[in-house]
């Protein structure tokens, strides 16, 4: 039977939790910073779970996961 390849990109951005629920980082972090407030800046630390309809996508890409 032949292996699957896990999407390469996917694997250093998504992680994979005991549940089987897929986490991700947060967006609009990366740049512009000194327009948001530090309030807005502190809520986008850490991690939070990617939404069910898109689970399914990465079930796919992260085979092994």
């Amino acid at each position: 039977m032949p292996k699957l390849k896990t999407h390469r990109g996917a694997a250093k951005r998504f992680k994979k939790t005991k549940t089987g629920k897929f986490l991700r980082s947060s967006s609009f972090k990366r740049h512009i910073l000194t327009s948001k407030t530090t309030k807005r800046k502190r809520a986008l630390r850490g991690t939070t779970v990617v939404a069910e309809q898109d689970s399914a996508k990465l079930e796919r890409m992260l085979p092994y996961a």
